[in-house]
């Protein structure tokens, strides 16, 4: 760039010094300032060669480079309102474009004559705009949480201290609240006399990192991953991956620090659950895993600073300890709780209104798991034992310190007081899936007590109207839903839902509990289907195979539905997929063309008559017809789907000759008819596989 273009460019630099903002806050505020400053360059015509965001736990920063200083905005003609609008609407046109009607213009369009306004080219001075629109920009910032302080009337995340803004080396000059920009800022959050003049962005970043602190979000998050990998392989110790720890730790200090910490060896006899998430989500530290994948007594620790007299490291493992001592005198206590003369206490924790207690609950998954071991042909008594104690863990001192662990510790409680395994399994891992990525139960008995969870769940909420709206899912059934499609068709089952979710519906009635929304199964149906269409849209199946294969089975068949769609979304752009959708096209494209003309004399039947039959592409066309009919007629419930698609595809030579030497739109009415039949069979003969009708030719 030549030397005249670098003086047209500048550096706007903006910093927000706050007391310190929660990380997840900082990610969503840091990004959107961001967006904003670029929507208005790109609307006011202003390019820039690159922008950045950056965040502290105080700061947050946006920095753009090779700004133009300058910008002439072309001469353009405005619209405004017709000239028999009403006198208001031409007085606001002229008022919100600071006008007089005499600069008004009259020009006719198609929609009639409209006063038109010519604004001529103009020049714009960056720093100017900068100054006007910075405060409005800062004004419309929404935070999901957001505080008043003092006597001020500002809404922000934290009470905002300072506010630094600079263009060209220069400081901004604008007004924001009880706030005035200027050119310096605080340099030490714990002692605010303290502050500095900056004049441009990498002064600012040098600065600070001259004096420790990593103004980078993205700069921290890998210091933080080198020395993690450093101290895992001097320790030969492992850490589990946990990004949205990693990634809230490095959004909470300034000067990251990785100590290794120690708890005392005792408490490693506690289920490593407990461990793990008093570590990770009440105190954010990183747990260690030794090379067989045990958790160990070290953790690590991400501080805000050097350690040098080893205090940082002494109060956490203070902290981690007397939380442990808490979790082992639990632990100790609730183990020993019988679980099945607990079950009665479950009456006294309410479930939902009009929906009972959880001991309501475990009784009706008693039953609705005892139809759903028949079908996994499992013990019934096994199930609705499981059922009957899968809940009583909520009661436990545990999980009402940590609640997270509701199932996991039921689990753990089941298997020291010596159930089956395959019981405490079940109760264990009851919740799951959680999520399209979270593990899903394979074992048969926890695969019936989860699906009767969340049945039984479903069908609650929605018969009392609770369902989920566009924005809010308040009870989450759109995860209880997607956790039993991952349950059926991770596991290659199927199951009549219709009659589940209408037994379950009769356990409600049975005890009482009066459901008012009549379309209950209706509703649910549509909401499951909702779910498999979102399910395999993840899976990056095509919108339009996907209908095409919920179109063709109903709800009760979704693992045969998703493995149909999901073979042929294997092969669609492949030679396979475009022989079977070409074929099928062409026939059902001259059947859709004789279905409009609606001549009633073309009645057509499921069947065509071989005796009028004029030649060999017509007998070839049957019975190639005829042999699919009787593979797809042969075939059982393990269908071998890709091998479907390619006998479909191989019946393309015999449909392609017969389309070159069939003249389908014969003069004589009976031929003509007889070959229409003929394709007719042939389109629903595809159409045992899924209904192609709904595919879309690319």
């Amino acid at each position: 760039m030549d030397e005249q273009s670098n003086r047209l460019m500048s550096e706007f630099f903006l910093e927000l010094f706050s007391e310190e903002i929660p990380a997840s806050l900082q990610r969503n505020s840091r990004n959107v300032l961001l967006e904003k400053f670029q929507k208005l360059f790109e609307e006011k015509q202003i390019t820039f060669k690159k922008s950045s965001t950056f965040s502290t736990p105080n700061r947050l920063i946006i920095v753009f480079e090779g700004l133009s200083k300058e910008v002439t905005q072309k001469a353009k003609e405005i619209k405004g309102p017709n000239v028999n609008a009403p006198e208001k609407a031409i007085e606001g046109f002229l008022r919100s474009n600071q006008i007089d009607i005499k600069d008004l213009l009259k020009g006719k369009t198609e929609k009639g004559e409209f006063y038109f306004f010519k604004e001529n080219s103009k020049k714009i001075n960056t720093i100017n705009l900068l100054e006007e629109y910075t405060p409005l920009i800062l004004d419309r910032l929404q935070w999901k949480k957001s505080m008043r302080w003092g006597s001020y009337n500002l809404n922000w995340a934290r009470p905002l201290k300072s506010i630094l803004g600079v263009f060209d080396d220069k400081s901004l000059s604008f007004k924001f609240h009880h706030l005035t920009c200027s050119n310096t800022t605080f340099i030490d959050k714990e002692f605010e006399d303290k502050k500095k003049i900056f004049k441009d962005f990498k002064n600012y970043k040098y600065f600070f990192n001259q004096s420790g602190i990593m103004i980078d979000h993205a700069q921290r998050k890998k210091f933080i991953i080198k020395e993690f990998e450093k101290i895992s392989k001097k320790k030969s110790f492992t850490i589990e991956s946990n990004n949205k720890l990693l990634d809230e730790v490095t959004d909470i200090v300034e000067q990251p620090n990785v100590l290794v910490c120690k708890f005392d060896e005792k408490f490693l006899d506690i289920p490593k659950e407990i461990l793990i998430i008093t570590m990770q989500y009440h105190q954010k530290y990183f747990p260690t895993f030794d090379k067989k994948e045990k958790i160990t007594n070290e953790f690590l620790v991400v501080a805000n600073k050097k350690d040098t007299k080893g205090y940082i490291k002494l109060g956490n493992e203070r902290v981690v300890e007397a939380r442990l001592s808490d979790a082992q005198f639990f632990w100790e206590k609730n183990k020993s709780q019988n679980l099945v003369k607990q079950i009665s206490k479950l009456q006294t924790m309410n479930y939902f209104k009009g929906l009972g207690s959880y001991f309501d609950k475990v009784q009706r998954m008693r039953k609705l798991g005892g139809m759903i071991s028949d079908v996994l042909i499992i013990r019934k008594d096994q199930v609705e034992l499981s059922a009957s104690i899968c809940k009583v863990d909520l009661i436990s001192d545990l999980v009402g310190e940590f609640p997270e662990l509701q199932g996991i510790m039921g689990g753990y409680f089941a298997e020291v007081q010596g159930f089956d395994k395959d019981i405490s399994l079940a109760v264990s891992e009851h919740y799951f899936p959680i999520g399209l990525d979270s593990k899903t139960p394979k074992k048969p008995f926890s695969i019936a007590l989860a699906l009767t969870d969340k049945i039984d769940t479903l069908v609650g909420f929605f018969g009392i109207n609770q369902n989920p709206t566009s924005s809010k899912d308040p009870y989450a059934l759109r995860r209880s839903a997607l956790g039993i499609i991952k349950l059926i068709i991770e596991n290659n089952k199927e199951f009549k839902i219709k009659d589940l979710i209408n037994y379950s519906a009769s356990l409600y009635l049975d005890q009482g509990f009066a459901l008012s929304n009549k379309t209950l199964q209706i509703e649910l149906t549509d909401f499951l289907t909702d779910r498999l269409k979102y399910f395999m849209k993840e899976k990056k199946i095509r919108t339009d195979i996907a209908e095409a294969s919920i179109n063709s089975y109903g709800i009760d068949h979704m693992t045969k539905i998703y493995k149909k769609a999901l073979t042929l979304n294997s092969v669609i752009d492949k030679q396979v997929g475009e022989d079977i959708v070409s074929s099928y096209k062409r026939a059902s494209n001259i059947l859709d063309t004789e279905m409009k003309n609606k001549d009633k004399d073309l009645e057509l039947s499921n069947t065509t008559d071989p005796g009028i039959f004029k030649n060999d592409y017509e007998k070839n066309l049957l019975k190639k017809i005829n042999e699919l009919r009787k593979y797809f007629t042969n075939i059982n419930k393990d269908e071998n789907y890709a091998e479907s698609l390619v006998n479909l595809a191989n019946a393309k030579k015999v449909i392609v000759e017969f389309f070159d030497n069939v003249k389908v739109n014969d003069e004589e009415k009976s031929i003509k008819k007889n070959r229409l039949e003929l394709l007719l069979m042939l389109c629903r003969t595809f159409d045992n596989y899924i209904i192609f009708s709904k595919i879309e030719k690319k």
